[in-house]
């Protein structure tokens, strides 16, 4: 029997007045209680009690033991709650890291939408184009978009990520409609440095994985960076779907080799660990995994 054990009998027993009574309002057996006192009695090499057939009172030690374990039964009950509340609340400071394109469009809409609903709350969000170390610099969650690598980290699917190809109409008409993806080897390209793929980019050629060679004046870790250089006319570029999407829609880039884009690149939420797991952690996952179920928020990743 542990110590804790031992002493929460005891202040059991001195608060019911009498073994008997502690008895029956913890629901264990008198000779039980009598144990646990006796035997922390033992461990402590003092008399916390005084018996007698009709009374019980307190010794100067007990008395003084007594008030000590009544403060430290309490913190432990304290601590116990805060803990579980913790890991069943949705509430706290949510440390979140992704990429700068986060910082505007669907992912972003889906993040404010969770912290609108959830008051109690702080949202700690830092977008940097690099993978950060989610253990070591202390964050909850992790939004990854591509496709992702083994990791120990656990990964939860949001949606899957289209991925597209784009240019200017000029730059498709100065340097001819790529018809095949090897046709990419001898366009100038701009390169997404933070990309998985970065300068050699995954396509399916009949009905097989293909990767193609592509090189060109920008290289930049950023997919804002190489759309800009793309709208420039400087390039071809492959980007996300959501990245270019307003501007394929107004016309100022256009898609090409669009039957042969590779599946297989997703938005994904990663954390550290799946035991334990807090209250808002889940509650985040769960809000943007739900997010993305919804068929046009879905489609504005191209999903």
């Amino acid at each position: 029997m542990d110590t804790l054990s031992r002493m929460a009998a005891y202040v059991a027993v001195v608060d019911a007045g009498g073994f008997s009574a502690a008895a029956r309002l913890e629901g264990r057996s008198k000779a039980i209680l009598s144990k646990y006192v006796a035997e922390l009695e033992n461990r402590l090499g003092v008399l916390l009690l005084n018996r007698t057939t009709r009374k019980l009172s307190l010794t100067e030690a007990g008395q003084s033991y007594y008030s000590e374990a009544v403060e430290i039964l309490q913190r432990i009950s304290d601590l116990e709650a805060s803990v579980q509340d913790s890991h069943v609340d949705v509430r706290g400071v949510l440390r979140v890291a992704g990429p700068r394109t986060m910082g505007e469009g669907p992912i972003m809409a889906a993040i404010m939408d969770f912290v609108r609903r959830s008051p109690q709350v702080s949202l700690d969000l830092k977008l940097e184009d690099r993978f950060v170390d989610l253990v070591e610099e202390g964050f909850d969650v992790a939004i990854r978009i591509s496709e992702l690598a083994d990791s120990s980290l656990i990964a939860r699917k949001l949606a899957p990520l289209r991925m597209v190809v784009v240019a200017t109409p000029e730059r498709i008409a100065a340097s001819g409609r790529p018809s095949r993806p090897a046709d990419l080897s001898a366009v100038p390209c701009a390169i997404d440095t933070n990309a998985r793929w970065r300068a050699n980019w995954g396509f399916v050629v009949d009905g097989k994985r293909q990767s193609v060679p592509v090189s060109g004046p920008v290289e930049a870790n950023s997919p804002l960076a190489v759309k800009m250089a793309a709208l420039e006319g400087i390039g071809f570029a492959m980007l996300p779907y959501a990245v270019a999407r307003e501007e394929i829609q107004a016309g100022r880039l256009e898609m090409v080799l669009e039957d042969f884009i590779c599946d297989g690149a997703a938005i994904y939420a990663v954390y550290p660990h799946r035991r334990h797991l807090s209250g808002k952690v889940r509650a985040f996952v769960d809000h943007l995994a739900v997010w993305f179920e919804d068929p046009a928020h879905r489609e504005a990743v191209g999903g």
